[in-house]
């Protein structure tokens, strides 16, 4: 049975991986490359080398992802390449693929929303792979290489490549085309960030309520969410109580403040929005004590 799940969650990984390049493939071959748009990365090493020498676009990320997976497979480490091999493969694959097979791109009057769909791709088919735990190698590996030779800031040497890229192209292309590129680059980088907490972000609801005895167990009865006492005192009256600390989804928000105004119409609520949680009850299953008060789950 577990080397079944095991099984399973490669398959789900692989597929995940395949999924999120298809998507980086895509962004390229319908909307970059068609309306002649800029962008950093290996891609955009790709497209200066394809409008400047006619070199295409998957054979050189072909051959520079492979010298690239191979430098870091040397100075990283095994880990590393097991991280990094799929992708290395993958995009290069998919974007020969669509090459290949002549599938037609978009050319859109405004440029404008040929970025808009280029970076939603890009950066939801990043996100998808990372989230795969995977690496979506590239030019990534220099700025990982100089993090461990010389203590380099990973995501400071990635946009510098990324601006040094983008300005190589500018010799290939008008001005308004580095404007596009660097709004390419916030859009996925914008959509990457969603795509990476996506499913996990939580809502954080901290009660303070003469009632809180009551407040804790109602949310554990119509809530099914479990909850945290915290001893505070007040900062202007020096009173001490307890503090009702709650993790919940964001549908089930309306719901609990309802709840907590109906039980006490004076409650102080404070509502802030996590990234990710983890432990029982979130990424563990939950366990329902059975001798306990009502609501009390670990």
């Amino acid at each position: 049975m577990r080397e079944k799940t095991i099984w399973r969650s490669l398959a789900g990984r692989a597929l995940m991986i395949v999924l999120g390049n298809l998507m980086y493939a895509m962004a390229v071959n319908l909307f970059i490359v068609p309306n002649d748009l800029i962008t950093g990365g290996t891609t955009g090493l790709a497209l200066f080398f394809n409008r400047t020498a006619g070199i295409p676009v998957s054979a050189f990320v072909w051959c520079f992802n492979v010298t690239m997976f191979l430098w870091g497979a040397w100075v990283l480490g095994k880990e590393f390449a097991l991280s990094t091999a799929a992708s290395t493969v993958i995009y290069p694959l998919m974007l020969s693929i669509l090459e290949w097979t002549g599938v037609p791109g978009f050319v859109m009057e405004e440029k404008l929303v040929a970025v808009l769909y280029a970076g939603l791709l890009i950066g939801a088919g990043i996100g998808v792979v990372m989230r795969a735990g995977a690496s979506t190698g590239g030019m990534d590996i220099p700025a990982l290489i100089g993090k461990k030779k010389w203590n380099f800031n990973v995501s400071f040497v990635i946009y510098l490549f990324d601006c040094i890229i983008l300005a190589l192209q500018v010799a290939a292309a008008d001005l308004y085309s580095i404007l596009y590129g660097i709004l390419l680059i916030m859009v996925y980088t914008l959509v990457l960030d969603k795509v990476l907490v996506m499913g996990t972000a939580k809502i954080q609801v901290k009660i303070v309520s003469r009632e809180y005895e009551k407040i804790n167990r109602l949310l554990g009865e119509r809530i099914d969410c479990g909850t945290t006492l915290l001893h505070m005192e007040s900062g202007y009256l020096h009173q001490e109580q307890e503090m009702v600390l709650a993790v919940i989804s964001s549908r089930d928000l309306p719901k609990v403040n309802q709840l907590i105004l109906d039980t006490d119409p004076e409650a102080f609520i404070v509502v802030s929005q996590i990234n990710e949680v983890r432990g029982r009850g979130f990424t563990l299953n939950k366990v329902y004590r059975s001798h306990g008060a009502a609501g009390e789950k670990d």
